[in-house]
This record gives C-alpha cells, structure tokens and sequence, in this order.
C-alpha cells in the first residue's frame, strides 16, 4: 500500500469512528454536553476531509488559517444558536 492510500485509509477509519462517536453520544448525552461532543467531532472530521481529500494541507497557508477561521466562527454560531 503506498504512503497516500495508507493515509486516506487512516483518515477514512477516522471519519467513521468520529460519525460512531457523535451518534453514540447524541442520544446519550443531551443538553449542552451533547451538542459539544457533536459540534467538536464535526470540527474534526471536517478539518481531516479538508486537509487530507480536498489537498488543502499542500495549499498556502491562508487557506489553512482561513478555513479554521470559518470552522471557528461557523461552530461558535451553532453552539450559540442551538443550546
């Protein structure tokens, strides 16, 4: 297996074991707890879709920044919004 299969296979059991992990606690937790763990886990998968399949961990650095920006300002909303 080459070295960017074996990294896009460790990002995909990521994916997965992060979507397990927000539908685990989604119906267990509630309230405020829950909608963290599920906001962070979409932080995450978000960030690891956007670096390792979208390429952008080879793009310049204000791509980089500018997307954490985003996910900062579009979660911080949500969690606002919602609890």
């Amino acid at each position: 297996m080459t070295n960017e299969k074996k990294k896009n296979t460790i990002t995909w059991i990521a994916l997965v074991l992060l979507t397990i992990l927000s539908w685990k606690f989604s119906e267990s937790l509630s309230g405020k707890m829950g909608l963290m763990v599920v906001i962070l886990a979409s932080i995450t998968k978000f960030f690891g879709v956007s670096l390792q399949f979208l390429e952008l961990k080879k793009a310049h650095s204000f791509w980089k920044f500018g997307l954490l920006g985003f996910l900062v300002i579009f979660y911080f909303l949500v969690f606002l919004f919602f609890s």
